[in-house]
């Protein structure tokens, strides 16, 4: 009964050692407090990493930018974008174990960022997430195929392509073929570059 009265009776904030660790050190707190209030901030360590486990931050392997993947400790740009690559070739990561091969790492490398990995399996017939046609490599049937594209629009996009190159992102197609806001609105969820 007595043990019981002085668990009652301390302090909500002494609850665990850990916590009590926690809330004394104020270098913690500073840590916490950022990657709360950036939501692009690049993970150092993995002390880190369970901090932004605890704040809930999770990263959607299967939808996951360049950027997002650099966010992870150890992930190097070459690596991001080979993942970046797969995915949107159609590869979908289902596992811890499954982005370990496509970057010929070993399992244990990567298990420590686990925590904050989400593996979400994408029905690609589902009218939720469409399928991506990678606008530097496609061809007129296959841009014809987008909803709001137009048959004349495919054939400006392949000419111009041909023309002056690949497509670096979403501004300079919208600027290369002057495209109006709406139609950018409107096809950019089915495109990749």
């Amino acid at each position: 009964m007595l043990n019981y009265q002085l668990i009652m009776n301390r302090p909500r904030w002494l609850s665990t050692a850990k916590e009590f660790t926690q809330k004394l050190n104020p270098q913690h707190q500073i840590i916490r407090q950022k990657i709360k209030n950036d939501p692009y901030y690049r993970f150092q360590s993995l002390e880190e990493i369970t901090i932004a486990r605890e704040l809930g931050i999770k990263i959607d392997v299967n939808q996951a930018s360049v950027d997002d993947w650099l966010r992870l400790p150890g992930i190097s740009i070459h690596q991001a974008r080979i993942l970046v690559k797969l995915v949107g070739m159609g590869v979908e990561l289902l596992s811890i174990e499954d982005v370990a091969a496509a970057l010929s790492v070993p399992v244990r490398r990567l298990k420590p960022l686990e925590p904050i990995l989400d593996f979400c399996y994408y029905d690609p017939e589902s009218l939720l997430n469409p399928q991506r046609i990678n606008l530097n490599q496609a061809h007129v049937k296959q841009l014809e195929q987008l909803p709001f594209l137009s048959p004349t629009l495919a054939e400006q996009i392949i000419a111009d392509r041909h023309q002056k190159g690949d497509y670096k992102n979403i501004v300079d197609f919208q600027q290369r073929l002057n495209l109006s806001g709406e139609i950018i609105s409107q096809i950019m969820h089915y495109l990749i570059f």
